[in-house]
């Protein structure tokens, strides 16, 4: 997989993690640059360290699956380009927020699920781990804090259109991946 792919992988993962930190621009009010940071490290952390998870997982089975993987790279990020534009059209229920460790490890998990499968990816392209995980997480911890801040000023901009454009930027990184 070629760095640009890498970083436009990292951009749509990151999207997750930005609309997360976007709900929690508008409701804090206090205490902001500590909320925005601790959510950026966390979420940036758990994408870095699901991505490297995911990677190694796969090791254990590469040789199996190496034969079939751009197949296999192609449905992942198709499935999870559908999941990301699917969500964008559900109705979003109502959430309470809360900024605690026990929240911050909950929101890190649930934002990450997505980079284990990128792993498993860059595994199967043949790619080494350390910078495109460095890269994934810095990526999201620079998208969240804009979408925490964005979520103060912008609390108007709908983040359907964020969730459609990163499922499409997967769908055609699947593509891309059968050729």
């Amino acid at each position: 997989m070629s760095y640009l792919s890498i970083f436009l992988l990292a951009l749509a993962l990151s999207i997750d993690a930005c609309v997360v930190s976007f709900s929690y621009g508008l409701a804090f009010n206090h205490n902001r640059l500590k909320n925005s940071l601790s959510l950026a490290i966390c979420t940036g952390v758990f994408q870095a360290l699901m991505s490297v998870i995911g990677y190694f997982l796969t090791g254990f089975v590469k040789s199996y699956i190496q034969p079939f993987a751009g197949l296999i790279v192609f449905l992942i990020f198709t499935y999870l380009g559908v999941k990301f534009i699917k969500e964008a059209f559900e109705k979003e229920k109502e959430k309470s927020l809360c900024i605690d460790f026990k929240c911050l490890i909950l929101v890190g998990i649930a934002t990450s699920i997505d980079a284990f499968s990128a792993g498993i990816t860059l595994s199967l392209f043949g790619n080494r781990i350390l910078k495109p995980a460095f890269l994934i997480g810095i990526i999201t911890f620079i998208n969240s804090n804009l979408g925490f801040f964005l979520g103060g000023k912008l609390k108007h901009l709908p983040t359907k259109y964020l969730e459609i454009f990163s499922g499409l930027l997967l769908f055609g990184l699947g593509i891309k991946a059968l050729f």
